[in-house]
């Protein structure tokens, strides 16, 4: 209930703006508030170095970067919850420019609609971005901040009051693809209530929890009349993008969450702390990656029955559901996804995979986790060794229970025309450039 009143309110809010300012916001810099204490540094592994390359930018999300090196960010539009009532921050993108090539920002400026929610990416000259409803493009010229108008491509999307987000990968024969997530954690029949069994078939299915396939190339798309399934079974994917050497789509899923709290008769607030995996999978056309039926346990690396559907914590899933690359620990909420070249990094990084991971609540009275950026080694698309951790520390010197008490939350990836690693954050709005020394 309580998220229903608040995207009300939200959707309140992106209307008055349209009314007021005509979906665009002035460009302007945005400055660090010389009252705010200095955020703590990160470290990077030996042989590289990051700086700082913007700050205090808002709740800065996905990141692209243009061959000449311009930098474009989605700032979602956010409520906070204040103590005498809330205040929005309106979404926008952010055009960001190094004139010096010091590898901080020279020039920052605002544009775009306000209702910006979590997407950018650079496809083909032109700048792709996204709202909860709607896919949008602008045609990228010399300048900065592009003088074109936003053009929508695909919409008609359900609305939804959480996971929203149409994060977006493209191929290389003029598709694009869209993530429609789905609010609930499995489909259940009374939300968010105890014991509640499973919705069978379940109805999200028709319009959400999967990926859709659209033309790169062509205006007013409807999810239904032009949309292609491409695959289902996902609760919610922020982490999406094409491989292109082994022409697949890949992405990393939020698994559900309050397993052990909506039925502890199988589950203890340890395995509600522990399950499930946020799972890390290739698509192919017609994949099924099991939600709602199934979720896959990342320590047994087995694929399990939910509880809604006569699951008990042991009972291995009934279907032919999609098992992951790697089944990464639970509630670290996987946020975006990049291949890298390696480009003027060591040659292990090439084609391997960058996953952030934002962070989580769900572990509950235990301590959060997550809050890191990690790589996976690839070749062709394979995974050929262990996971490992590249940068550790955004949480801060200590653990914490509140993923609100993190020093930051990182959210977005990009790759620079040299090779450096762009990453992003939504608590404060930096940003950070990584280099190979």
């Amino acid at each position: 209930m309580i998220g229903d009143m608040q995207y009300s309110l939200k959707l309140l809010i992106i209307f008055a703006a349209a009314a007021l300012a005509a979906c665009t916001t002035a460009s302007k810099p945005m400055n660090q508030v010389a009252s705010e204490p200095p955020l703590p540094p990160i470290t990077v592994p030996e042989g590289f170095q990051a700086t700082v390359f913007a700050d205090r930018l808002g709740a800065t999300r996905h990141i692209a970067v243009r061959d000449n090196g311009d930098v474009y960010v989605a700032r979602e539009f956010r409520i906070e919850r204040k103590m005498f009532g809330q205040e929005a921050e309106w979404g926008a993108l952010i055009a960001l420019r190094d004139e010096n090539g010091d590898g901080v920002a020279d020039r920052i400026e605002t544009f775009g609609p306000t209702d910006v929610d979590d997407e950018v990416r650079i496809h083909k000259g032109y700048l792709y971005f996204s709202s909860d409803q709607v896919v949008y493009r602008m045609a990228l010229d010399d300048n900065l901040v592009p003088q074109t108008v936003a053009e929508p491509l695909a919409g008609g999307f359900p609305m939804t009051a959480s996971h929203g987000s149409k994060t977006l990968a493209f191929d290389k024969v003029g598709n694009f693809y869209v993530n429609s997530g789905t609010p609930v954690n499995a489909c259940e029949s009374k939300r968010m209530s105890r014991e509640a069994p499973g919705i069978d078939p379940c109805p999200y299915l028709e319009r959400s929890a999967g990926v859709w396939r659209f033309s790169d190339d062509k205006l007013y798309q409807d999810q239904v009349r032009d949309g292609v399934r491409y695959f289902t079974g996902t609760r919610n994917i922020v982490a999406m993008a094409w491989n292109p050497w082994a022409d697949k789509l890949y992405f990393v899923m939020h698994g559900r969450d309050s397993i052990g709290m909506l039925w502890p008769d199988f589950y203890t607030k340890q395995d509600n702390a522990e399950l499930p995996a946020e799972e890390f999978h290739v698509a192919e056309e017609g994949d099924n990656f099991g939600w709602p039926y199934s979720y896959f346990d990342p320590r047994t690396n087995q694929r399990m029955q939910s509880p809604e559907y006569g699951g008990d914590g042991k009972t291995k899933a009934v279907g032919d559901y999609k098992d992951p690359l790697i089944g990464f620990p639970a509630h670290w909420a996987p946020n975006d996804l990049l291949f890298h070249t390696g480009n003027n990094w060591p040659a292990k990084y090439a084609q391997g995979a960058f996953i952030v991971f934002h962070g989580s609540w769900n572990r509950m009275p235990f301590e959060q986790a997550g809050f890191k950026l990690v790589f996976v080694p690839m070749q062709d698309g394979l995974v050929t060794g262990d996971w490992e951790v590249f940068i550790a520390d955004f949480v801060g010197p200590a653990p914490v229970k509140n993923p609100g008490k993190s020093a930051y939350r990182p959210t977005g990836l990009a790759e620079g025309p040299d090779g450096s690693l762009y990453i992003t954050e939504d608590k404060h709005g930096r940003i950070w450039k990584v280099s190979s020394k």
